[in-house]
């Protein structure tokens, strides 16, 4: 039987999702909790790779069992049961069979990432980059529409990665203003390269303080150069926040 989890998790003490040999993953601590419960080996499969320090406000996984949960009492009893073996920082909000063909990553049509800049000191900073310079979120997301122009994003994309292809469709991208001093940055695609968002965001960030123009943040686009892009911005005010299927 296969099953998908939905999940949250603060990535502050994982070295991203994926199992790593040189630190803690989510996926790692996911994998022990389930082949604790179900005393079978098991092992997850997500919807996505996040990196280091970011966070899910919901991320989909999958697994597969021998044991068939054929009611939602005994589903929520493994739920509740999961949530107990987890730490404090990982939570499960649903687990439900799938049909066997269907993958957590490969069947996704599309993922959703947020990213939050507060403008002054705040107590949820933990969960946001400070950037106290003045930005010009209308150009930014004058900026953010020529994303829907390209597919080919090698220019936000970490080097050296075993990817086959660096183009990805953006469906959505664009600033919106939360509250006084917290703006969110919105975007979603079909899929992700290593590092994107945040390379996004830190070009994004250069347009807004005028280190950069929008004709040249195209440019940086058309170059397909990692090097002639912004600096990443920090990975603990991200978060995975939506999949489809």
């Amino acid at each position: 039987m296969r099953y998908f989890i939905t999940l949250s998790y603060n990535g502050a003490r994982y070295h991203g999702w994926q199992i790593q040999p040189n630190g803690i993953s989510v996926q790692e601590v996911l994998n022990k909790a389930l082949t604790t419960l179900l005393r079978e080996n098991t092992e997850v499969t997500g919807a996505g790779r996040t990196d280091a320090g970011v966070n899910a406000s919901m991320m989909v996984a999958h697994f597969d069992s021998t044991i068939n949960f054929d009611d939602s009492e005994q589903l929520h009893q493994l739920k509740y049961r999961l949530n107990k073996l987890l730490p404090p920082d990982i939570a499960i909000q649903d687990i439900r069979p799938v049909a066997e063909d269907l993958h957590a990553r490969f069947s996704a049509t599309s993922r959703m990432y947020h990213y939050y800049i507060i403008t002054e000191k705040s107590p949820f900073e933990p969960f946001a980059y400070r950037f106290p310079q003045p930005l010009d979120f209308e150009k930014m997301n004058e900026a953010a529409k020529i994303l829907f122009e390209y597919t080919d994003f090698t220019s936000f994309s970490k080097l050296h990665t075993d990817v086959k292809t660096n183009n990805c469709k953006i469906m959505e991208a664009h600033w919106d203003q939360l509250s006084p001093i917290k703006w969110c940055f919105t975007i979603r695609a079909d899929r992700f390269l290593r590092n994107m968002v945040r390379a996004i965001v830190g070009t994004l960030v250069d347009v807004g303080r005028g280190t950069i123009t929008i004709d040249e943040f195209r440019h940086i686009i058309e170059k397909k150069d990692r090097c002639s892009a912004g600096t990443s911005v920090p990975g603990n005010a991200l978060f995975l926040a939506d999949v489809t299927y």
